[in-house]
């Protein structure tokens, strides 16, 4: 087969994995999720089976089991279940935020009208849930878990989407995803406020100190990540000494990230060019003119990428493959039985997930398209939002996490088993209804 004359030589182009990762992070994001949720349902399979067991107490010793510093009268011991929801849970609220903060600047909710509608939508499938629970348990031991259905899960939303293939517009998957970004965001700020408690001010004045540390050093250009890494990780002890949930860290480091990259394509062209004209050298000096040339340029090379993207490419796997499924496998594990099913709290956090998202969902983004607020894509039909805030009703990896800190002992399987069961209940009703609802024909779909 001739090559055309103008198509360039296979070596002048960069390798087809790089240029992925450069051109299209978005849609690397959506492949870790949906892989990543495979891998998410796989353990918490192994998490329920192993707690329906009879190692299932030994299983639910390992989590209780304390690591840290204790020297003398200074003990910060916490049980591995806690640094896992504490402390590595921070990271996937980085990712979380950077998600975000990558849309707000260069993505879809660049966009004001458009972002509007994911952000509408995102309120009403917080809303609407919580106040279906609050009304079911007012009153009752379980009230205080509203914030449980607020959020959705990321990972199995668009897991379930992936199965669904090209039957699934991308505009779909970009505004689930929006979604769930802000509702992630919109959670963790709930477990903020809603859920701390004895606030301590000067480890949150420190934590503050620790922040504008970091802004100041990004003004000043300081561009390497282990300092930033070093004070993240003090401001996470200032925060969690203060009480307030630590992982709002994530959230606050993550939507300070600088989404803009530092060089431009034309400049990194020119450093590139320079590299080309300095001939090899046979000197063995470190300090010669090519040498210091090629450092430019591998500096050149990174900084195209903003240091959003970069945290994205390097840190998604690491959440999306190990982190996600061991907070699965360390909080999904509930002891099954008709007993904890015939729970109120069970019955509420059901109908808050099932009923109260899509309905939330759905309301608030027609009220947004009514007042004018918002635009909808054209390919982005009715019939697709409500299959999709059906799927929002899987509010597992979340509702796990705000779960564990909003009932006690008592409660926490029954809360559990609702979860579980609105979860795999929405997913059957999202999917059946995105894969056998019929796609109007040509005729225009009239917008509200």
């Amino acid at each position: 087969m001739s090559r055309n004359n103008n198509e360039k030589p296979e070596g002048t182009y960069l390798p087809k994995e790089f240029a992925d990762q450069l051109k299209k992070p978005l849609i690397q994001f959506l492949h870790v999720e949906s892989a990543g949720g495979a891998i998410l349902l796989l353990f918490t399979l192994m998490a329920l089976v192993i707690s329906n067991s009879p190692w299932a107490e030994s299983f639910e010793q390992i989590w209780e089991t304390k690591a840290g510093i204790n020297f003398g009268s200074f003990d910060f011991t916490r049980s591995l279940r806690h640094w896992i929801n504490d402390g590595l849970m921070t990271l996937f609220f980085f990712i979380v935020a950077l998600e975000l903060k990558r849309e707000i600047i260069l993505g879809e909710l660049k966009k004001p009208r458009t972002a509007a509608l994911s952000i509408a939508a995102a309120l009403g499938g917080m809303i609407v849930p919580a106040a279906i629970y609050f009304m079911l348990q007012s009153g009752k031991p379980g009230q205080n878990g509203w914030g449980t259905v607020m959020a959705t899960d990321t990972a199995f939303v668009i897991g379930c989407l992936a199965l669904l293939g090209s039957r699934i517009p991308l505009s779909l998957r970009v505004f689930m995803l929006s979604l769930a970004v802000v509702d992630d965001i919109g959670a963790i700020l709930v477990v903020a406020v809603g859920y701390s408690s004895n606030i301590l001010w000067w480890p949150l004045a420190a934590a503050g100190v620790g922040v504008a540390a970091i802004r100041s050093m990004a003004k000043l250009g300081f561009r390497g990540f282990p300092i930033y890494i070093f004070l993240g990780i003090l401001i996470w002890f200032a925060i969690d000494a203060s009480g307030i949930h630590a992982t709002i860290t994530g959230v606050i480091l993550g939507l300070m990230t600088p989404a803009r990259r530092w060089v431009s394509d034309e400049r990194l062209y020119s450093i590139l060019g320079d590299v080309i004209a300095h001939p090899s050298s046979s000197e063995s000096s470190r300090h010669t003119e090519d040498r210091e040339t090629l450092q430019l340029a591998e500096i050149a090379l990174r900084e195209t990428l903003s240091p959003v993207e970069r945290l994205e490419m390097s840190l998604l796997p690491w959440v999306g493959f190990i982190i996600m499924p061991l907070f699965a496998f360390a909080n999904a594990g509930v002891q099954l039985s008709m007993e904890s099913s015939e729970n109120s709290v069970t019955m509420a956090i059901f109908l808050g997930f099932l009923i109260g998202k899509p309905a939330g969902i759905l309301l608030f983004s027609w009220l947004a398209l009514r007042l004018g607020i918002a635009n909808r894509p054209p390919e982005l039909q009715w019939r697709l939002l409500i299959g999709g805030s059906c799927l929002a009703g899987i509010g597992f990896t979340m509702a796990l996490f705000i779960a564990n800190i909003a009932f006690d002992k008592t409660l926490i399987d029954s809360a559990k088993l609702g979860i579980f069961v609105a979860s795999l209940a929405s997913a059957v009703t999202g999917i059946a209804i995105l894969r056998w609802w019929p796609a109007p024909g040509n005729s225009p779909e009239v917008d509200q």
